[in-house]
């Protein structure tokens, strides 16, 4: 209880819930009395969504085009899905129309979220992804390649980090892959968790894919929301912030992305140290309270106050378990860990979560040794030459261009890369200065994606969950911002602003 009492950032959390308790009924008041014309603009703007991403799907099923990207593999039933009978079609100048509509539809849904019913919010997101669901795969062949390295190893009996697809050109999905000879870039538990999905053949392994990617984007988004109700901000507009996000729809949700699977893993680290602060907080009320009464029942007070405090150190402690988890899907999700790890404001706490942590990241080690041995950290070589190519829209690119140093030569990109470094150290010591972790996580990942020189447009999301549960406005706003960028670069009316088109 003494150590509980002695910590600054509890001591915070439990008059900050003070406050919300004392707000609560005022704050109620404001909210059973929202604006109608604001109210109506957010229903118009969940329709607006729903019916954007209804028809991008269906128009996108019904003949092949540039927005499912098969090139002349063909367009079989399996692949265009159950739209395909009705007929819709998608061109440059709908598909444009189309994501600017959610687009806009998604920032009057941000603005106008505290006076949206919780169930409309909620509908629309479960439809917007179910919508989605049904479509083809959208703008990206990456489901194709996840299928591909599947195969390989739980059909052809070739290591993927070590085989590429080109040695297996007999597969049924090599005709649909965009990089053959590309080793896999995946972590080892999505890589050995794939093996299962390959069972299922190429129909079959595709539509098991959509379905893991609308289901684990709409757990980030119910996790999101418990996240953000358990520090006393508003759950319903969290949970629009990420799961009516454009990018997280179109991007991860209609192109079967894996990301959405990281999504999941970050999202509930954020809910359970939520609800381990939340329980610290309690605690300390609790400890300031037994204070002033009898001796005899302050010592009771006192033994369960301090129980209290012992489970709600070790539930942050299990939150290090999903971010280490997330390593084995995609390494990038290993930039969250120091920052939970630096949450605590004790010297022996922060050591404990690092054992944690290592733990974590040792059981994950020691299922990918088992399955590929000392091909383990395989996937770091395609992760390498990846970093090594410059795509057209990256922001090294973009600011290349605009002072005539196109293409980016390295120099510039390294400048970049720099940048990002000091931004993340920058962050891991206001971390442990006592700032809140999640926001310096947002900011290291912002800064992550606006440095590397590989950027693809579903990157966007990674900053999204750190960003909706933390109370930091700035970092909402860059990352909103960025996810305009990042669909911006897909459409024709932002080519005279970039440079050529992907």
């Amino acid at each position: 209880m003494q150590g509980t009492l002695q910590t600054p950032r509890i001591a915070r959390s439990a008059a900050q819930i003070g406050r919300v308790s004392g707000s609560g009924r005022a704050r109620a008041v404001t909210e059973t009395a929202p604006s109608l014309p604001l109210r109506a603009l957010g229903a118009l703007g969940l329709l607006g969504i729903v019916t954007s991403a209804f028809v991008l799907a269906a128009g996108a099923a019904s003949a092949p085009s540039n927005y499912v990207r098969v090139h002349h593999a063909g367009w079989p039933s399996w692949l265009a899905g159950p739209y395909e009978g009705l007929g819709i079609g998608i061109g440059q100048s709908s598909f444009q129309t189309l994501t600017l509509v959610m687009l806009g539809g998604y920032l009057v849904v941000l603005l106008s979220a505290r006076t949206l019913p919780a169930s409309a919010i909620g509908a629309a997101i479960v439809l917007a992804h179910v919508v989605l669901l049904l479509g083809p795969p959208l703008l990206s062949q990456d489901i194709f390649g996840y299928l591909s390295f599947a195969r390989l190893g739980a059909v052809h009996g070739l290591d993927p980090y070590t085989h590429v697809a080109a040695e297996a050109a007999s597969d049924p999905t090599f005709p649909y892959i965009g990089w053959p000879f590309q080793h896999t870039p995946y972590g080892p538990l999505f890589t050995l968790g794939s093996y299962a999905v390959a069972q299922l053949g190429i129909a079959g392994g595709l539509w098991a894919f959509k379905a893991i990617a609308m289901l684990t984007s709409l757990g980030a988004v119910a996790l999101v929301a418990k996240a953000a109700r358990l520090e006393g901000r508003s759950g319903r507009a969290a949970a629009a912030f990420l799961g009516l996000n454009p990018v997280l729809l179109e991007f991860a949700v209609g192109g079967a992305h894996n990301d959405t699977i990281t999504l999941l893993l970050v999202s509930a680290a954020l809910a359970i140290a939520a609800s381990a602060t939340v329980a610290s907080a309690n605690t300390a009320s609790a400890a300031i309270a037994s204070a002033g009464t009898a001796r005899a029942e302050a010592g009771t007070t006192a033994r369960a106050v301090a129980t209290t405090a012992t489970r709600s150190v070790r539930r942050l402690r299990v939150a290090t378990w999903p971010l280490a988890a997330a390593v084995g899907f995609k390494v990038s999700s290993g930039l969250l860990l120091p920052f939970l790890v630096l949450h605590p404001r004790a010297a022996a706490e922060r050591v404990r979560m690092l054992i944690s942590a290592i733990c974590g990241l040792a059981i994950v080690a020691v299922i990918g040794a088992i399955g590929f041995g000392p091909n383990l950290l395989g996937f770091f070589v395609p992760i390498g030459e990846e970093q090594q190519q410059v795509a057209v829209h990256s922001i090294p690119a973009e600011t290349a261009r605009l002072v005539g140093l196109a293409p980016a030569p390295t120099w510039w990109r390294y400048l970049f890369v720099a940048g990002f470094v000091c931004v993340m150290l920058l962050c891991l010591w206001r971390t442990a200065k006592g700032w809140d972790w999640r926001v310096a996580a947002g900011w290291s990942t912002f800064a992550l994606v606006i440095s590397t020189a590989w950027l693809l447009p579903w990157y966007a999301v990674w900053a999204l969950p750190l960003a909706a549960v933390s109370g930091e406005r700035k970092l909402k706003i860059a990352t909103i911002l960025f996810c305009v960028y990042a669909l911006m670069i897909r459409l024709p009316l932002a080519e005279p602003l970039l440079g050529s088109r992907a």
